[in-house]
């Protein structure tokens, strides 16, 4: 009797990994979606450094994936970490 139980929750845990890895696999052949509308925001990574202060800046999110850069001690920062 052990054995059957055995068997069957290997079958069931077989089964669910199965369905797992379709899924994930499924993900992969999604296509990607379109660009948002313009004027909508957009995620983006950019590090901006003050040439005068050092302070730093971590822009996420801007309306164009290439904004212009931020002013601060009435002068325009310089790019950090350039946009992937």
């Amino acid at each position: 009797m052990g054995t059957v139980v055995d068997v069957v929750l290997a079958l069931v845990v077989g089964y669910l990994i199965f369905k797992m890895g379709f899924a994930l696999l499924g993900s992969f052949a999604r296509p990607v979606p379109p660009p948002p509308p313009p004027g909508e925001m957009r995620k983006v990574k950019l590090t901006y450094r003050c040439s005068l202060c050092g302070m730093e800046l971590r822009v996420q999110s801007a309306l164009s994936e290439d904004p212009d850069p931020p002013r601060h001690c009435m002068d325009e920062m310089e790019l950090v970490v350039p946009a992937d």
